[in-house]
C-alpha cells in the first residue's frame, strides 16, 4: 500500500535522529545522508501498517544498511589516497545530534570518531546505539540480532578500545575559542618555543587531502615536529594561495564539539583542523583539506554568524 501523509510524517519526525547515528557509524555526512533515504525508500515498500515500533524498525534497517556500508568503506579506505579522517561537521549542525550527556557530545567528537575507525563495524554500531543515543542492550541486541549479553561485552570491550586511546577534557565553546586564538597566535608569531609550549611532548599532526589537495601521508610526531609544520601552514605563500584559489581567512570555531580552525576562501571552507586537547596540553591537530568532505561545512559555514577572521594567509 502507498504511504500516507501520516506515515510520510512519521518517517520525517525520524529523520534528524536517523541522520544522527550514521554520520557517527560512517563519519560521512553525505554517505549519511544517502543511506537514510535509502532506509526510507525500505520504508515505503514496507507494510507499515504492521510495524509496531516505527523508530525501532527504522534504526534496525538503517544500522544494518550502514553495517554493509562500513564492510565496503574499509576495502575503498585500502586504496585512499594519504590518511583517512571522518568529515567534520561545524557546531549548529543539525547532523551532530544529542548533546545532552558528556558522553553524547564526546562520541560525535572528531577525535572520538577517528578511533571508531579501530573498531570492527559491530562493534561501532553497539558502541554508538549505546553511547550516544543510550538504546538499552536488550533494543540493540534485536537490531543486530545478537543476544543482549554479547552487546553488552560487545559495547564494554569497544568502550575500552576508545577510552585507551584518548585522554579528551570537555571545555565549552568560549574556552574553545581562547584554546584557539591562543594556537594562532603562537603560530603567527614566528616564535616556534610559544606553540611547543602549548603542545604536549607526543603531539601529532595528521591531515586528509584525498588526493585533491596536497597532504603528508604520513603524521607529523612530537611537539617540535608538529609545531614548524603548523607555523609553516599558517606562514603566507603564493603556492599555497594557488592551491586553494586565494588567500585564506582564519577563524576560530567549533567542529564536533572541539575547538576548531576554519580556513575560508571567497566563502568556501577550504580547511579545518580540529583540536583535540587534554589537560596536558594540544595532543592532536587533525585537518580535513579534502574538498569532497567541506561541502557541507560550506552550506553551514554561509548560514553561520562569524565575526572578523583572526589571520588571512
Amino acid at each position: 500500500m502507498p504511504l500516507t501523509g501520516e506515515d510520510v510524517d512519521r518517517f520525517e519526525v525520524a529523520r534528524p535522529r536517523l541522520e544522527a547515528i550514521a554520520y557517527r557509524l560512517l563519519g560521512s555526512a553525505d554517505e549519511a545522508q544517502d543511506l537514510v533515504q535509502e532506509t526510507f525508500l525500505r520504508w515505503q515498500a514496507a507494510d507499515v501498517a504492521r510495524v509496531e515500533v516505527p523508530e525501532a524498525w527504522l534504526t534496525k534497517v538503517l544500522t544494518n544498511l550502514c553495517l554493509n556500508q562500513l564492510a565496503s568503506a574499509r576495502a575503498r579506505r585500502e586504496t585512499y589516497v594519504g590518511q583517512w579522517l571522518p568529515e567534520p561537521l561545524l557546531a549548529g549542525d543539525p547532523m551532530l545530534g544529542p548533546a545532552g550527556t558528556a558522553e553524547q557530545r564526546e562520541s560525535v567528537s572528531f577525535a572520538v570518531l577517528t578511533l571508531l575507525e579501530r573498531l570492527s563495524p559491530r562493534e561501532r554500531a553497539v558502541y554508538v546505539l549505546r553511547e550516544a543515543f543510550d538504546h538499552p542492550h536488550r533494543e540493540i541486541a534485536e537490531i543486530l540480532d545478537i543476544t543482549e549479553a554479547a552487546s553488552q561485552q560487545i559495547f564494554h570491550r569497544a568502550r575500552k578500545h576508545v577510552a585507551d586511546g584518548r585522554a579528551r577534557r570537555e571545555i565549552d565553546q568560549a574556552a574553545a575559542r581562547r584554546i584557539v586564538e591562543e594556537f594562532l597566535a603562537a603560530a603567527a608569531s614566528g616564535q616556534t618555543d610559544e606553540l611547543v609550549r602549548l603542545l604536549t611532548k607526543d603531539a601529532i599532526s595528521i591531515g586528509d587531502g584525498g588526493g585533491k589537495v596536497p597532504a603528508r601521508a604520513k603524521a607529523f610526531e612530537g611537539a617540535a615536529a608538529v609545531a614548524k609544520f603548523v607555523r609553516t601552514l599558517l606562514r603566507p605563500a603564493e603556492a599555497k594561495r594557488a592551491i586553494v584559489g586565494g588567500s585564506s581567512e582564519i577563524y576560530a570555531w567549533v567542529a564536533n564539539g572541539e575547538p576548531a580552525v576554519v580556513a575560508v576562501v571567497d566563502g568556501r571552507v577550504v580547511a579545518i583542523m580540529c583540536l583535540e586537547v587534554t589537560a596536558e596540553g594540544i595532543t592532536a591537530c587533525r585537518t580535513q583539506a579534502n574538498p569532497d568532505k567541506l561541502e557541507r561545512a560550506t552550506e553551514q559555514w554561509a548560514a553561520a554568524d562569524h565575526a572578523e577572521p583572526l589571520l588571512t594567509v
